[in-house]
């Protein structure tokens, strides 16, 4: 479990399917993702996004400190060793009544403290769509760089995805 000043992050579990499953039937939550189509409440387990339903254990629900309500959830993901850094990526999904709170902010810097503090990583990575504006706003709030912009091909493309996707980073020898 993590916490910051406003959020409690902890692993999630089959007790948050509910509020997994309703965060991924919003279409603008998903906007970036599948173009916001809501997501099977059986969840997508060859997708290519994370839609998570409370057995994944690189997942962390997270709550506000104070009222106890989610506002969705973070993920860490071990890369091994990428270019001789141990390298993770994190990801986020809030909902949208939490949107412009800095929830994603606050809960992708405490993951990177951890990451480098406690857990020995040195390099931790973000992606998305080059148009989610929100989402790139979150990286480079938690400190992360812009480091490169790739252009995967997508079997069924949705609006912005021809202008690629973003890839952020931030290492452990940067300035925090």
């Amino acid at each position: 479990m993590l916490t910051t000043a406003r959020l409690i992050l902890r692993p999630v579990t089959p007790a948050d399917r509910a509020n997994l499953v309703a965060l991924e039937a919003d279409p603008e939550v998903m906007r970036y993702l599948n173009g916001g189509q809501p997501v099977p409440e059986a969840g997508l387990p060859d997708g290519d996004f994370l839609a998570p339903r409370g057995t994944e254990p690189e997942v962390l629900a997270a709550h506000e400190t104070a009222t106890g309500c989610f506002v969705g959830w973070f993920a860490f993901f071990d890369d091994g060793l990428v270019d001789g850094l141990r390298t993770a990526e994190i990801g986020y999904r809030l909902a949208r009544d939490a949107w412009g709170k800095g929830y994603g902010t606050e809960g992708a810097k405490v993951l990177i403290a951890e990451a480098f503090d406690h857990w020995g990583f040195d390099r931790i990575r973000a992606e998305t769509m080059a148009v989610n504006l929100g989402s790139r706003r979150v990286m480079e709030k938690a400190g992360m760089q812009l480091v490169s912009t790739v252009f995967p091909h997508f079997p069924h493309p949705i609006p912005g995805s021809d202008q690629g996707e973003v890839v952020y980073e931030i290492r452990k020898s940067d300035p925090r």
